[in-house]
């Protein structure tokens, strides 16, 4: 099932996601921007984890961000409240980081299934970016770095999100999601125009 007016964007550590997240916002001022990890408790204690404070075992990582992402989608004022009230939400991050990130990590089939029956969004917007132009980006940032954030780690998320993305794309016409790729090593500016003009056609 397809949300409609729900939107979505993807891409590994320092594809540019969340800098086109703040110009979206920018150039519309009645989007609602949203993130998972969320900023609920369940999306603090996650948050937490991929800074390294505490480890816990792949599937139980599985488990805590599918719950995130159901209170995300369905608490109060939550994701489809919003969207049926006629409001545009577009969220960094979403199901297709669990299905490449934590399947990557050895959670093996567990992502596919917690992650089932939640909403696709009507619009996918894939940042496609070399892992190791990417991870150069994330080490010239300042702060403490999370635990994905290495070349090796990327490069295996990285083919797995290309996995995943190529499927939902095979089976476009049966699932009403639209995919758009992006070059994310294209100017800052050319990026932002390519989102914003697919984003003004959304009906």
């Amino acid at each position: 099932m397809v949300l409609k007016n729900f939107i979505v964007f993807e891409g590994i550590d320092g594809s540019g996601t969340s800098t086109q997240l703040k110009l979206l916002s920018k150039a519309f001022n009645d989007i609602v921007i949203t993130a998972e990890p969320t900023d609920k408790e369940t999306g603090k204690f996650l948050r937490r984890m991929l800074a390294g404070d505490f480890s816990v075992s792949e599937k139980t990582n599985a488990f805590l961000f599918a719950a995130d992402r159901c209170e995300h989608l369905y608490g109060k004022g939550g994701i489809v409240e919003t969207c049926e009230s006629g409001k545009i939400v577009v969220s960094d991050r979403y199901i297709f980081s669990s299905l490449a990130y934590q399947t990557a990590s050895g959670a093996e089939e567990l992502p596919v299934l917690l992650n089932s029956t939640f909403p696709l969004p009507q619009v996918l917007f894939y940042f496609v970016i070399n892992p190791e132009i990417s991870l150069s980006r994330v080490n010239a940032r300042s702060g403490k770095k999370e635990i994905y954030e290495k070349i090796e780690i990327q490069k295996k998320i990285a083919d797995m999100y290309e996995k995943v993305i190529s499927s939902y794309e095979q089976d476009s016409s049966k699932n009403g999601m639209k995919v758009i790729r992006i070059d994310a090593t294209k100017p800052i500016k050319e990026i932002s125009v390519q989102i914003q003009e697919a984003v003004k056609s959304l009906n």
